[in-house]
C-alpha cells in the first residue's frame, strides 16, 4: 500500500494530466465540450483527492466534488476563490460515461479554468515542505 505523499503525489500527476488533456481539447470544436468537462471533473476529483491524501485524510470513492470540498475544508485545506462553481463539474464524471445528453451547464473554457486551479492549488498544499 502506499504512502499517503505517495498516493497524493500520484492523485496530483494524474490531475495534471487530465487538467492538461482538457486545455488541449479547448481548441479543437469537433471535441465535444462535454468532453472537455469530464477530463475537467476528473482533473478537480483527483486534485481535491489528492490533497485530502496528504493530509492523511481517508476519502470516499466519491466523484462528488462538494462532498471533496467539503472533507477539504474540515481539514482546514478550504479552496480558493478561483474554483467556485466547479461542483457544477459533479454530474461530468457519469454523463459522458452513460451517454447523457443533458449535462451542458458548463462552459468548457470554465471548466479547463477550474481544472487548472485545482491543481495548482493542490501541488502548493502537496508539494509543500
Amino acid at each position: 500500500m502506499a504512502g499517503k505523499q505517495d498516493l497524493a503525489e500520484q492523485l496530483l500527476r494524474r490531475a495534471d494530466t487530465d487538467a492538461a488533456g482538457a486545455r488541449a481539447m479547448l481548441p479543437i470544436n469537433e471535441v465535444a465540450d462535454v468532453l472537455v468537462c469530464f477530463h475537467a471533473q476528473q482533473a478537480v476529483e483527483k486534485a481535491l483527492k489528492a490533497v485530502l491524501a496528504a493530509r492523511g485524510v481517508e476519502f470516499p470513492f466519491i466523484h462528488d466534488i462538494s462532498g471533496l470540498a467539503k472533507l477539504c475544508r474540515e481539514a482546514g485545506a478550504p479552496l480558493p476563490g478561483e474554483m467556485d462553481g466547479a461542483d457544477l463539474l459533479t454530474p461530468y464524471a457519469a454523463g459522458l460515461r452513460y451517454d447523457d445528453d443533458t449535462v451542458h451547464a458548463v462552459e468548457r473554457e470554465t471548466a479547463s479554468r477550474w481544472a487548472t486551479a485545482a491543481v495548482q492549488w493542490a501541488r502548493s498544499l502537496v508539494e509543500a515542505p
